[in-house]
């Protein structure tokens, strides 16, 4: 009769342990088989590379307080992250960074990847979003946006997607979305993404499905622009008609806003 050893039931959580490791670390783990087309994993010190990010400058949008800039106090790269940094520069003076791929790298289809650490308090709002690369001949919200995330620090454990095209927008309180409850997803990093088909789209907060938008397949830009190239921007704001809807406190600056890297995967064996 053959005996067996027992394995001690430490041994067997270790390799237990390890096996969801090895999971998590090879995601995107989804219906599709994905490969990588474009990564930016923030592997260097300095600002952003030119050759992947430009920088909106100034008060640009929505009211916000924040003064948008490329210094370095702003934004940043060292030890393989990406950090945006709002803060006070003064009694009437608030500054942040957004980042953005216009000019440098589009996205048509696919699977949009940003694994970061969003900051939460009252006055931010954090966003990861695409526009359209035609917007200056079309306007928005002709040329579409693409919300793979948003949050507003008023309202601290959910998570919001949306799209917004000429039919639905937020303008026209017709814009299509959803939110996802998940605590505090400030107390660590997480991975807010959005698969991209001709014919629609899925957003995820880490694995979690909460948001699809269908294409009518009417041929129509009005309700689907999305067949056109769109670019990326990262940005924290803070106040506005959305992020300061109930109020804001400056005492709690300076916040960061930690991206650790953003990918793009097509599926596999379709054209570049």
């Amino acid at each position: 009769m053959k005996t067996h050893a027992c394995i001690p039931t430490y041994v067997i959580l270790i390799i237990l342990i390890l096996n969801v490791i090895s999971v998590s670390c090879n995601r995107p783990v989804q219906s599709e088989e994905w490969e990588l087309a474009w990564a930016e994993e923030f592997d260097y010190n300095g600002k952003p590379d030119a050759g992947y990010w430009g920088f909106e400058k100034g008060h640009i949008r929505n009211n916000e307080l924040q003064y948008y800039t490329d210094q370095l106090e702003n934004v940043s790269v060292s030890d393989g992250v990406c950090t945006i940094t709002a803060k006070v520069e003064g009694p009437d003076s608030i500054t942040s960074a957004s980042i953005n791929t216009l000019g440098k790298y589009d996205f048509l289809y696919g699977r949009v990847e940003v694994r970061a650490r969003i900051p939460s308090a009252l006055g931010t709002w954090p966003a990861i979003w695409m526009l359209g690369v035609n917007r200056s001949d079309v306007g928005w919200p002709a040329c579409g946006e693409i919300d793979i995330m948003e949050h507003v620090g008023y309202d601290p454990a959910k998570i919001h997607a949306n799209i917004h095209t000429a039919a639905y927008n937020h303008v026209k309180g017709t814009n299509k979305g959803n939110t996802i409850s998940v605590g505090d997803p400030s107390d660590d990093f997480h991975v807010y993404a959005m698969e991209w088909y001709e014919d629609h789209m899925d957003f995820f907060f880490d694995d979690s499905l909460y948001f699809s938008y269908a294409n009518d397949m009417a041929g129509d830009p009005d309700t689907w622009p999305f067949d056109e190239p769109h670019y990326l921007l990262i940005n924290l704001a803070y106040g506005g008609g959305w992020g300061g809807r109930e109020g804001v406190d400056t005492t709690l600056l300076p916040l960061e806003y930690l991206i650790d890297y953003v990918r793009h995967y097509r599926k596999t064996g379709s054209p570049s």
